[in-house]
């Protein structure tokens, strides 16, 4: 039965099929997201815990340890990494790829709860939380609030409160996370000297300070026609309501919090800084949700703007530091650009072979028909429009092309044979139907080993390899379809027959002269077999040379025009110089003529940052604009970077695909040091990176160990505190108090 033979008889219903397939890739070709490479969803949760002033092996000990060992009899964790700061614990947990992030998540919530009763609970600022990230996923859009009047605490609050929240409220917004400062506070700097002269404790001030708020309902008094709501004025919210606290009654008079502190308006955590153009600055960074359409996303973020800025206070400005659609724009657009090429390309190649406008009109529907029907069925799919799946378009515009050409070849010869146009196309296609179907399978046979890829490179290239695949089948089933319908129709008289004008009967004798070359070359290398199997040979021998010395990598390194760097320094350092060192580097970068920003934050953040590190957001100038890659230009920048002592600012180029890892990094590459026995760790790890600075082929090599800061300890007599009536708790209490941002 000739199948085609069905559609060839009744034209209007192919032409209207056709028509639908074009339309339903016209609309999917909007909604499809925008992304520049194939989604690849790593399920990865992190863990975070605070105790404020902890040292890290107390974290590690009466947090982490307790959290990692419930957390470790999840089921299909692949991998599970800690790191423990002062202060601060986040625990990274990594799922197979084929495991349900939101299962996950419920099972991570329950072993916390699970843990809840192995925690020291008295040090913990709250109780341990999580969040769903993708470690391959960066920020779609940094944004700064700035202002000349307002304070830090100030910007912050409304970044939080306000800007955050909106944020998070638009649609395709994953997670908003504001950083560079702190939410306003009261600040209580005690005076110890003034403490004992009235022999207030530390204790004593805290007791004070926490009976001087209350928030609890007060009543209600009524009488036969008018009811009184009882209200008082039970909460300070500013330090001029606790300055006149009274604490304690020495000899009958009254000492107030102000005789024996400093009390002022401030912020919660003063270890914080955000800069932005050499001003202080609040950042807010915005990812994606999963499957978003990034550049959709950025325009409804970009959208929003003009109204949140009008419901800020007019001292602080929003503006965009860092926005990723643009790169995104220009690689898509030249992406799109190549692939309208290619069918250009083809089409004219086509038309200089045929020489027929109506023969050549086959092909130049066949080949955007087959292309535009893939777009809706990757929008099935739930695929998107990245550099890999429009590179797949771009190959196919080669394969598509090849089944138009041979169903019409084969029924332009049976018409220059004689045989009326209507019988040809029925004859030739059939003749041709099942060539057709076994190329088809062949070429998406090839991409099968891709499909059964695993791992994070499985993930990424199926996409390719099934929208290719998928354009394959499109183009097999319109050249049994609509094009042998267009041949019976369309199609002019052929052979002898058939007048040709002189560009025709030019191009003629020039393809005859070119097959007669093949035909001298052919004869030759037939009778010099010898000759061609020693090229043959040598041929194989050099691939494989070639193979051996090339460079090899994980993926090619993209210039996105974004640079990101992590700061480290000296683990002494103190906050106020490390902001020193902060707006250095901002200023080293910001003074390169291809840098358009630079933004950059300090602190410890409660997400695994610490005093002594700190982040840089840099955009690059378009290409055009730029005389430079971003490697060149981190390469011109690391000797000027170089010159400032005590810190070292460590700057990759940001790249689209992520190496997989939850574990922050100031490298491309990095390697996970273990041992048994923490003093093996701590020994052999700076021995590890001494032998890594001697290979010349590295740069920039780091260690987040951090076991090298300045710290005292305090040996308590037991036996004397016991007689004093003083406990260990007592004694923590009192240098928490003391000592910690309590």
């Amino acid at each position: 039965m000739n199948i085609s033979a069905l559609f060839i008889k009744r034209p209007v219903a192919t032409t209207l099929l056709t028509f639908g397939l074009v339309l339903a890739g016209v609309i999917s070709f909007r909604l499809l997201p925008v992304s520049p490479l194939p989604q690849v969803e790593i399920p990865t949760i992190v863990v975070s815990a605070q105790a404020a002033g902890a040292s890290p092996q107390t974290v590690a000990t009466s947090i982490a340890t307790p959290l990692e060992r419930h957390l470790g009899a999840i089921a299909d964790v692949t991998e599970m990494t800690s790191h423990s700061g002062v202060g601060t614990t986040n625990i990274v947990l990594q799922f197979g790829l084929n495991r349900d992030i939101n299962g996950a998540a419920n099972d991570v919530q329950a072993a916390i709860n699970a843990a809840q009763a192995d925690l020291t609970t008295a040090s913990l600022h709250s109780n341990p939380s999580f969040r769903k990230i993708n470690p391959a996923d960066q920020p779609i859009i940094v944004l700064t609030l700035t202002s000349a009047t307002m304070s830090q605490g100030q910007l912050y609050d409304e970044a939080s409160t306000i800007l955050g929240q909106k944020f998070s409220q638009i649609a395709g917004v994953g997670d908003v996370t504001v950083s560079g400062s702190s939410l306003p506070a009261v600040r209580v700097e005690l005076n110890p000297t003034t403490m004992f002269k009235y022999g207030i404790g530390l204790e004593d001030v805290r007791a004070a300070l926490g009976a001087a708020n209350a928030n609890s309902p007060k009543g209600a008094i009524e009488n036969a026609t008018t009811h009184w709501q009882i209200y008082s004025n039970d909460q300070a919210r500013t330090a001029d309501k606790y300055r006149g606290l009274i604490i304690a009654y020495r000899n009958g008079a009254p000492v107030r919090l102000s005789d024996v502190a400093e009390v002022k308006d401030s912020v919660e955590d003063v270890h914080q800084l955000g800069m932005s153009q050499d001003r202080p600055a609040v950042l807010i960074q915005i990812r994606r949700e999963p499957g978003a359409n990034i550049i959709e996303t950025v325009d409804r973020v970009l959208a929003m703007l003009p109204s949140l800025q009008a419901s800020i206070p007019g001292a602080a400005q929003l503006a965009v530091a860092i926005d990723r659609s643009t790169v995104i724009r220009a690689s898509l657009h030249d992406v799109e650009k190549t692939l309208l090429i290619a069918i250009f390309l083809v089409i004219v190649v086509v038309f200089a072979f045929l020489r027929d406008w109506r023969t050549t009109l086959i092909p130049f529907v066949a080949v955007p028909v087959s292309l535009v029907g893939s777009l809706a069925a990757m929008y099935l799919l739930g695929y998107s429009l990245d550099n890999l799946s429009l590179m797949a378009l771009t190959i196919a515009t080669g394969f598509v092309v090849d089944d138009a050409i041979v169903v019409m070849e084969n029924i332009v010869r049976h018409m220059e044979a004689g045989m009326p146009r209507f019988q040809a196309t029925l004859l030739g296609v059939r003749e041709v139907g099942f060539t057709v179907l076994s190329m088809s399978m062949s070429l998406i046979a090839v991409f099968i080993p891709i499909l059964l890829m695993g791992g994070v490179m499985g993930r990424l290239f199926r996409e390719f390899a099934i929208t290719l695949s998928i354009a394959i089948v499109i183009s097999m089933v319109i050249s049994l379809t609509t094009t042998p319908t267009m041949c019976a129709r369309l199609l002019g008289r052929q052979g002898a027959e058939k007048r040709h004008g002189w560009a025709f009967r030019w191009s003629e004798r020039f393809f005859q002269d070119l097959l007669a070359s093949y035909e001298h070359s052919l004869a030759w290398a037939l009778r010099h077999r010898l000759i061609v199997m020693l090229i043959l040979l040598a041929t194989i021998v050099l691939n494989v040379v070639l193979f051996s010395i090339i460079p090899k990598g994980y993926f090619p390194l993209q210039d996105t025009g974004r640079l990101y760097g992590g700061i480290q320094a000296d683990q002494s350092i103190s906050f106020q110089l490390m902001s020193q060192k902060l707006k250095q580097f901002i200023d080293i970068v910001q003074a390169d003529p291809a840098v358009d920003t630079a933004v950059g934050m300090t602190g410890s953040s409660g997400r695994g940052g610490t005093t002594n590190t700190g982040s840089l957001f840099i955009a690059l100038k378009p290409l055009s604009s730029r005389n430079a890659s971003s490697m060149e230009v981190i390469d011109r920048l690391r000797p000027k970077l170089a010159q400032v002592a005590g810190a070292t600012l460590f700057l990759v180029p940001w790249q689209e695909l992520g190496g997989g890892s939850g574990r922050q990094s100031n490298s491309l590459y990095q390697y996970t040091l273990q041992a048994d026995d923490l003093d093996d760790l701590r020994a052999w790890t700076p021995k590890l990176l001494e032998a890594l600075k001697n290979e010349p082929v590295l740069t920039d090599l780091n260690s987040d160990q951090q076991d090298k800061g300045l710290e005292t300890d305090l040996v308590v007599d037991r036996d004397t505190a016991s007689r004093l009536g003083l406990t260990a708790s007592q004694v923590d209490n009192a240098l928490y108090d003391a000592f910690g941002q309590r």
